[in-house]
């Protein structure tokens, strides 16, 4: 049957918080979820599962973040991550699934942008790009060089800015 990549629904909760743990080691991801989710964070929609014969072995999701422009001019943007797949289902295409069915569904619902805090050589095969080199900063404690966005509408992140992302990725990492 292959992989379905789908939005998360109720049901798949206790799933997406053992796959989350089983990629990353650990609980910070899952708690960086849950308060994403406690603080209506989630963009409606835009947390996805992929799943292989019933069983999810991945999880994307994308947050609602803002990008703020001198003058204080607002946009509201998304913010991708975390991202996982259960170690069993690594460097099968599952991650580049679930990262191109975002994109899709983002720009379907007329999302300008996107920015990603993670591995530049991994998110540059989408399309993102350094966020500096658009005059692009960021409100995490986040190396430069893994600051990531990716264009939706064209031209919408002309003249740089601050992206700043919820809450929870403060409060948690």
């Amino acid at each position: 049957m292959g992989i379905v990549v789908r939005a998360e629904t109720e049901r798949d909760a206790v799933a997406v918080q053992l796959v989350n743990q089983a990629a990353f080691g650990g609980d910070q991801e899952v708690r960086l979820i849950r308060r994403l989710r406690d603080t209506d964070s989630v963009a409606p929609g835009l947390s996805l599962v992929a799943e292989e014969n019933g069983r999810v072995v991945g999880h994307l999701v994308l947050s609602k973040a803002r990008l703020e422009r001198e003058g204080g001019e607002t946009l509201e943007i998304l913010a991708l991550g975390p991202m996982s797949v259960v170690p069993s289902h690594s460097h099968r295409g599952i991650g580049s699934r679930l990262v191109r069915a975002a994109i899709e569904e983002a720009r379907r619902q007329g999302y300008p942008a996107i920015v990603v805090t993670g591995y530049p050589d991994y998110y540059r095969r989408f399309g993102f790009e350094p966020a500096a080199g658009r005059g692009l900063s960021c409100n995490l404690d986040a190396p430069e060089s893994a600051v990531l966005v990716l264009e939706l509408r064209e031209g919408v992140l002309a003249g740089g800015g601050r992206i700043v992302y919820p809450s929870p990725y403060e409060e948690v990492f």
